[in-house]
């Protein structure tokens, strides 16, 4: 019974993995393709569609062979584990960089231009993955179950298994509560403010022109977008998190196996998610995919192309076409 329960979660993470890496590149190419979505808000979200496709190629994969178990030294099966939280962070990281820039979007949209270029949105990418490699990388320096379990050798093999060699202490309060429930806590407040924001410019706009009536209406069917990816993160990793800190906690609950499965697996179906979000919910992306499909069906090269629009007074046409 145990290996054919074993087999069948092989077979559902493979194809979770392969579902984000193929939504997540299609992701990417899109925004190849389209010079229209080559806006700051979309550096952002390529940010995130890579860190999806490295789950799909490699944390999946790492998941599932911890969770076999296999002996190899301490700090091996160490930075095995922290590859994992890299990737990770750098999703919350990404999601938190795309908050910001809807919000100074909205909050100061004659002067976004110039305080948000395109060489700074990259500057922020590099400065996310910075920071996600430098936090998910602290267990290396210390913060682990080394000491705490006698291994006085990093020599001596060990059965890996994430329990075995991650302290769960830097899981709860540093990664859970530091890396996870701050900026969570932080997007929730910037999408409020964006929704506050629209809702009062588009009242105040009730009788004003239509081209700027447009552009609030487009950053609200976005921001609601973006909204709902941020949503769908935290509805997929807040369950593994949550029975991090009851073990922690409360050593002496019993958490089911099958449901630490299920929250694994949950955290591993995000990353297959997102580019479901951007195909139903925006138009111009959606677009852009079905283009790609028939040049693929038809064999023919896909080439950069750049859609025109009219572009309403208040905004860039970037945004219009979104």
């Amino acid at each position: 019974m145990l290996r054919i329960n074993n087999s069948i979660a092989f077979h559902e993470n493979t194809a979770i993995a392969l579902a984000s890496v193929l939504g997540n590149v299609l992701v990417v190419l899109a925004v190849y393709v389209n010079r229209a979505l080559r806006n700051t808000t979309f550096c952002f979200i390529v940010s995130l569609a890579v860190a999806d496709i490295a789950v799909g190629v490699l944390v999946i994969p790492l998941a599932i062979i911890i969770s076999m178990g296999f002996n190899t030294q301490f700090y091996t099966c160490l930075f095995l584990t922290c590859l994992l939280l890299i990737i990770t962070q750098s999703s919350i990281l990404s999601l938190l960089a795309i908050a910001i820039d809807r919000y100074l979007r909205v909050k100061i949209p004659t002067r976004y231009d110039t305080i948000v270029t395109q060489g700074r949105a990259y500057v922020a990418v590099c400065l996310c993955w910075m920071l996600s490699f430098l936090t998910g990388l602290v267990p290396m320096i210390g913060w682990n179950t080394h000491d705490a379990k006698g291994n006085s050798s990093s020599s001596r093999e060990i059965f890996c298994k994430f329990t075995a060699v991650m302290s769960m202490d830097y899981m709860v309060y540093f990664n859970f509560f530091g890396w996870v429930v701050a900026p969570l806590t932080i997007m929730i407040a910037l999408y409020g403010e964006i929704f506050r924001v629209i809702r009062r410019q588009l009242n105040q706009r009730a009788e004003a022109t239509c081209d700027g009536d447009r552009y609030y209406q487009k950053e609200l069917k976005l921001a609601k977008s973006l909204a709902l990816v941020v949503f769908l993160f935290a509805l997929c990793w807040l369950p593994i998190h949550i029975m991090n800190c009851i073990s922690f906690f409360c050593p002496k609950c019993y958490i089911p196996k099958f449901a630490t499965y299920i929250g694994i697996f949950m955290s591993h179906v995000n990353s297959a998610l997102n580019p479901m979000v951007y195909a139903f919910r925006i138009k111009r992306f959606r677009l852009t995919l079905i283009q790609i499909t028939r040049r693929c069906m038809l064999c023919r090269p896909i080439q950069s192309t750049q859609c025109t629009t009219s572009t309403p007074a208040l905004t860039e046409k970037v945004d219009v076409n979104l």
